[in-house]
């Protein structure tokens, strides 16, 4: 009975984990794109062609009245988050993989610029934080 616990307890782990990563196990022609042109809105937020993307796992400082009353927002220079996501996406062609659909609609996303992860170089240069989720830096 003990190990048949011990098997559940390391699933669910498993499952819980995959799901904080955004990871489901399955690839999908869906869930991967590429971009053919990249309109970086802040350090977390960007539009890939027509489709806002939000970076998985992070949240960067917010440019000037875009903090929400009430929101304790990520504190930071938010001009020099925005120029360190756009020198990271002008690196080369912006792959993403999609994780999640955000409350306002946004398409939110791993994506990668020369083979470097957006969140995780935007979380290296001191760009934003680790919030929404627990993403996987190498």
């Amino acid at each position: 009975m003990q190990s048949i616990l011990v098997i559940i307890g390391l699933l669910l782990g498993a499952f819980l984990g995959l799901k904080l990563i955004g990871e489901t196990g399955f690839a999908s022609e869906e869930a991967s794109f590429q971009c053919g042109s990249v309109r970086v809105i802040d350090g977390d937020t960007f539009d890939c062609g027509s489709t806002r993307i939000r970076l998985s796992g992070i949240d960067a400082p917010e440019l000037p009245g875009h903090c929400r009353q009430g929101r304790q927002c990520t504190p930071g220079d938010p001009y020099a988050a925005t120029q360190n996501l756009q020198k990271l996406v002008a690196a080369g062609a912006v792959q993403c993989r999609k994780t999640d659909t955000d409350k306002y609609g946004r398409t939110v996303a791993r994506c990668t610029s020369k083979g470097v992860d957006l969140s995780c170089g935007q979380l290296s240069a001191g760009q934003a934080v680790r919030r929404y989720g627990y993403i996987l830096c190498l």
